[in-house]
């Protein structure tokens, strides 16, 4: 009843929220992501997105749908893999940025690791910046994290608003340097936060630098200074702070997978795992248990 074409081309739109980056990750056309989700709605006699010219948002009936097609396609991989003979194996080198670490990351990663029990999965957590490093080193065979705003690589897993958190009782003092929780460089936050301060005029100091996503928490509950974020991952205890609070505007952030240069078992590996992230993508916003 349901086309697994048609399927994927629904999830690809649900994480977008695009018909233009969902065709873009695709390689379509976006007149033929327009058909496929139609098709859909025909086979479901239901309407899955509602869309303007300024926007796309699921329904009602499209967030259930997205939960049946992702179990409709893993399981119709995991019939195709047993009677094709096909089993991905290898080793897979696979890096994922700091920002995934309270998400549920590893439930879709355990999935992964019962569908292809032949791959040697070596994890990697680390800042961005320093993962599109070992990448382009051949130290990744695949990464999941966010991306400077000049780099167009990667296929867009979503994209978000980053926005400034802090304690739920901070208040700043306008007349002070804004006391500033960061990355190390090369984190790709902590250059957005300095660029729009230095943008907008506005004084500030470091008040705390950690490597560790638990290390930024710590000092941003306790009060230190406010952080750039992704603003579906604020981790709990924290807050995003409001437009009276006279920070300047930080923009988009986009989250990407980036495959790397390994052909052969490794790429296999990567393309399977990358197909696993896309498709349990929502849970990636959501906290881990």
């Amino acid at each position: 009843m349901y086309d697994p074409t048609q399927l994927r081309t629904f999830l690809a739109v649900a994480q977008t929220l695009s018909f233009t980056q969902a065709a873009r990750r695709l390689g379509l056309r976006q007149s033929t992501v327009s058909q496929h989700v139609r098709r859909l709605e025909d086979a479901t006699g239901r309407q899955l997105f509602t869309r303007d010219t300024h926007a796309v948002e699921l329904t009602e009936d499209g967030e259930a749908m997205l939960g049946f097609a992702r179990r409709i396609l893993q399981v119709h991989e995991q019939a195709t893999a047993f009677f094709t003979g096909t089993r991905v194996r290898g080793r897979l080198r696979f890096g994922a940025s700091e920002d995934f670490v309270l998400t549920r990351l590893p439930e879709i990663l355990e999935g992964f690791r019962y569908d292809h029990p032949e791959v040697d999965l070596e994890l990697t957590v680390e800042l961005s910046g320093t993962l599109h490093e070992q990448l382009a080193a051949g130290k990744l065979d695949l990464v999941l994290a966010k991306r400077r705003p000049e780099d167009p690589r990667g296929a867009l897993v979503w994209r978000d608003d980053l926005v400034w958190i802090g304690a739920e009782r901070l208040r700043l003092d306008a007349d002070r340097p804004v006391p500033l929780i960061v990355y190390p460089p090369p984190g790709i936050t902590r250059a957005r936060a300095l660029q729009a301060l230095e943008h907008d005029g506005r004084d500030w100091r470091i008040v705390c630098t950690s490597g560790s996503l638990n290390g930024l928490m710590a000092a941003a509950r306790a009060g230190l200074g406010v952080m750039a974020h992704a603003r579906r991952l604020i981790p709990p205890g924290l807050f995003r702070l409001p437009d009276r609070a006279g920070l300047p505007d930080l923009g988009k952030i986009d989250f990407v997978l980036v495959h790397g240069r390994r052909r052969g078992a490794a790429e296999e590996a990567a393309n399977a795992l990358a197909t696993a992230i896309l498709a349990g993508g929502e849970r990636l916003r959501r906290r881990g248990g």
